[in-house]
């Protein structure tokens, strides 16, 4: 129930202004006179005229082409950690959907960028490799494996967003 010392209870409907009050040019409804790309013709159907662009964009500065942290398989994963390296390998389980594996990937790609050649960072997408991960004991996203290059080593695994700075003191004093 509506009662009447509510302020809204009591409300007119708003005018309507014909072309005929209208003192000001800018107050009517002409679709010509408000937007510069559309035009009112005698059918009353809207055309728009095509886009310009006002200057050509600058090419981007990009430390290289593509990104440095690459998506790779299940089997590609296996092979790197069987195989023989002489530097750390991280491994990002992540999801697209995820908004903190997002935010991880911009760390990552800065860490790339810092351990280039004295670290090896690379993802896993858990919606195209289910059963990896699930193998891999992922519960969350995002998780990060740090995999020695000394097979005597323990991976250390860690589970949600980490600080930068955590990720290089694992990467320089555990591995």
């Amino acid at each position: 129930m509506l009662l009447a010392s509510t302020p809204f209870s009591f409300c007119a409907p708003p005018k309507l202004l014909s072309s005929a009050n209208l003192s000001h040019p800018l107050k009517q409804r002409d679709s010509v006179t408000i937007f510069s790309t559309t035009t009112k013709s005698p059918d009353s159907s809207i055309q728009s005229s095509p886009r310009k662009l006002l200057a050509t964009p600058p090419p981007g500065k990009f430390l290289r082409q593509d990104y440095l942290v690459k998506k790779y398989s299940a089997k590609e994963i296996q092979e790197l950690i069987k195989g023989e390296r002489n530097v750390p390998l991280v491994i990002d389980f992540y999801a697209t959907w995820c908004g903190p594996c997002i935010l991880m990937a911009q760390e990552l790609e800065m860490l790339a960028v810092e351990y280039e050649s004295n670290a090896m960072i690379v993802k896993v997408d858990t919606d195209d490799e289910y059963e990896f991960a699930r193998d891999m004991q992922v519960r969350g996203l995002p998780t990060l494996y740090f995999i020695s290059p000394d097979p005597n080593k323990d991976a250390i695994r860690t589970e949600g967003l980490i600080p930068l700075q955590m990720m290089r003191d694992i990467i320089d004093n555990s591995m």
